[in-house]
């Protein structure tokens, strides 16, 4: 009988699947993102660290697993990431070691917080809400009424640049609030449009593409020039996907209404930048999977899938499946 895992876990997890992953192995638990300054290890570092742990399961989300690493006898590395982009999987595959991976475990999130962005750029909440706290709801003599007049967003068309996991979970809430949804993916068969064609419809347009070769910089000034007059801008995935001076250009002209951004290059965005001029911009700092439910399902699908490759099966979320068959 082999001995008890003992896990290295420095990805935050929460709720059952922690609980679970604790009935299955001796869990040294110290997630990167609880430190003050946050910590993420180098290949080195998370070496050091789980040679000194005794560990031979390694649970990440931020930490570089190359390199030293595939020396240590480990079992599993599981990445909470939809894509382990932070593990050298040809690395560990090389030396033999299952890697896990958690796709879709922000998809709900990430859906909510592209709503929200919606009905904050459309209904004008931030600037309403900086009317109330400094005393100023009739300003220059006017209603609020008149200053925050807007769109309703049933009976829209929003169009999804993307229908992975994200996409899907946005196409039923705002199936929900009475928009009608198109989809741009040529991988997957529910997305029965064209870029073009989604650009030429959509009064909305709401980025869930990955960032590949193909899809960096695909909303240039081109695209957004094909778009629908006032259109709503939203992106909740990357900043590679569009090119943020035509972004700031259309904005200008009016040809885009209004935006909602959750990412930016480098993850932040110079507080002298045109878009943080704008009052039609809504921008917030890559925190679409930032919720405690994040968490709790990150953890079960890790703890489920080490359960089944302890008892000598197949796990669901394994991105080398090969290692199995040695």
């Amino acid at each position: 009988m082999s001995p008890r895992p003992r896990a290295l876990v420095t990805a935050p997890l929460q709720g059952p699947g922690l609980a679970k992953l604790r009935a299955l192995a001796d869990v040294v638990y110290d997630p990167w993102i609880d430190k003050t300054p946050l910590r993420i290890y180098t290949p080195e570092q998370l070496a050091e660290r789980a040679a000194d742990e005794g560990a031979d399961v390694l649970v990440v989300e931020s930490d570089s697993v190359a390199g030293p690493v595939f020396d240590l006898p480990l079992r599993a590395i599981a990445s909470t990431r939809g894509d382990p982009t932070n593990v050298d999987v040809a690395g560990a595959t090389a030396a033999g070691i299952p890697v896990l991976r958690t796709p879709g475990r922000n998809a709900d999130a990430v859906a909510e917080l592209a709503v929200a962005l919606l009905f904050a750029v459309t209904r004008h909440l931030l600037t309403a809400d900086a009317d109330v706290r400094s005393g100023q709801v009739y300003r220059d003599g006017t209603l609020p009424y008149q200053r925050f007049r807007g769109g309703e967003i049933a009976g829209r068309t929003a169009g999804l640049v993307g229908l992975g996991a994200v996409g899907r979970a946005l196409r039923w809430r705002l199936t929900g609030l009475g928009v009608d949804v198109i989809a741009c993916d040529p991988f997957h068969d529910e997305a029965q449009h064209s870029l073009s064609e989604l650009l030429e419809r959509a009064d909305i347009v709401s980025m869930h593409a990955p960032v590949t070769a193909d899809t960096v910089g695909m909303i240039g000034a081109a695209q957004f020039a094909a778009m629908r007059d006032g259109v709503v801008y939203l992106n909740t995935a990357r900043a590679a996907l569009h090119d943020t001076d035509a972004l700031v250009a259309a904005l200008r002209s009016g040809k885009v209404a209004a935006a909602g951004l959750d990412h930016f290059e480098g993850e932040w965005l110079p507080v002298d930048h045109p878009l943080t001029t704008m009052p039609n911009v809504v921008l917030t700092p890559h925190i679409g999977g930032a919720t405690w439910n994040t968490e709790l399902r990150q953890a079960q699908m890790v703890a489920d899938d080490l359960d089944a490759l302890l008892s000598g099966q197949r796990p669901a979320n394994i991105v080398n499946p090969e290692v199995l068959a040695r």
